[in-house]
């Protein structure tokens, strides 16, 4: 692929992407937003700790590669979106898939779409595997399919966004209790959305902030 992203870029891509699907009515992003979205602790991995000029670093290389724009919606907060699906010709199925790739790294067809299924509906692992293909057998690949890990029964599918992926060690651990997983699947839920009345309630301040100034003016 010629675009190369760094793991930050690949994180702010992948965040416009989520945000686009799962909340359309608070897409396009701010900064304050999308900085909020790239450091979940749900949905991510690895976890990061980015700072708003580390957002902004990103979003001018995603800009300069045709990836991001700062959009043109007439708000006073500036406000960022994705170009990927109209520079690449993209589904939403297959954005949905890319998301995950980016946001979570490689993972088998049924993560893909049991975690996929917030940004699209799809109907079982056959459809899955119909996009995965798709992605694959472009003209400039999109995603690769890693070897088979030992003791794995399935191969994983990785993002090539960030150049071709090593094959990481798997760990040793004992695969977690199915209501432990339940557990950590609400756990995930709840931060969610603690997260994004968080950055609801940073942008609110922002344009109370703004409201008052512009009052101000007339007094």
């Amino acid at each position: 692929m010629d675009i190369t992203l760094n793991s930050i870029e690949v994180r702010v891509l992948g965040s416009l992407i989520e945000k686009e699907l799962t909340t359309p009515e608070y897409y396009p992003l701010s900064l304050n937003s999308l900085t909020n979205a790239c450091n979940q602790k749900s949905n991510r991995d690895p976890a990061m700790a980015l700072t708003e000029e580390d957002v902004v670093r990103a979003l001018d290389s995603l800009r300069f590669k045709q990836l991001a724009v700062l959009s043109a919606d007439g708000g006073r907060v500036p406000k960022y979106r994705h170009l990927l699906a109209e520079k690449m010709s993209l589904m939403p199925a297959e954005q949905a898939i890319i998301c995950e790739l980016l946001v979570r790294g490689p993972q088998t067809v049924g993560e893909l779409r049991t975690r996929g299924e917030r940004m699209y509906p799809f109907g079982d692992l056959a459809a899955v595997e119909e996009v995965l293909q798709e992605l694959m057998v472009r003209e400039t690949p999109l995603i690769t399919l890693m070897p088979r890990q030992p003791g794995r029964k399935e191969g994983r599918y990785a993002q090539l966004f960030s150049g071709m992926p090593e094959c990481l060690e798997e760990s040793s651990e004992a695969r977690p209790e199915a209501a432990r997983q339940r557990v950590a699947a609400e756990n995930e839920r709840i931060e969610k959305l603690e997260e994004e009345v968080a950055a609801l309630r940073s942008d609110v301040a922002v344009l109370q902030r703004q409201m008052a100034e512009f009052k101000a003016q007339f007094e």
